[in-house]
């Protein structure tokens, strides 16, 4: 099993329209095989001190794959392509985390 953290960096003022068109992606990559978990997160607001934020224009993935080469066709799924399409427009950059339990 694997850990995924992607944290996408969102165009001004554009993250409404963002989570709209992952909102749709979701169900198709839970269908995935290998797909153990998937979805969209943002900043919780809190008062706890030691909180890192990411700000309004990060929204952050949380996936579980059940191996890297899920992962790596999840990655090429016709569906992604066409999200990334969809999005690109709204995205001004992605970085992320390939994580395994320690």
């Amino acid at each position: 099993m694997i850990f995924v953290i992607a944290d996408i960096e969102i165009a001004e003022g554009k993250q409404a329209a963002f989570l709209e068109a992952f909102h749709q992606l979701v169900p198709l990559v839970h269908a995935e095989a290998g797909c153990i978990e998937y979805g969209p997160a943002v900043d919780e607001e809190t008062d706890i001190p030691v909180q890192v934020k990411n700000g309004s224009q990060i929204v952050t993935v949380m996936e579980k794959w059940e191996s890297v080469e899920a992962l790596k066709a999840h990655l090429a799924a016709p569906h992604m392509l066409t999200y990334r399409e969809q999005v690109a427009d709204l995205v001004k950059g992605t970085k992320i985390k390939i994580l395994k339990p320690a």
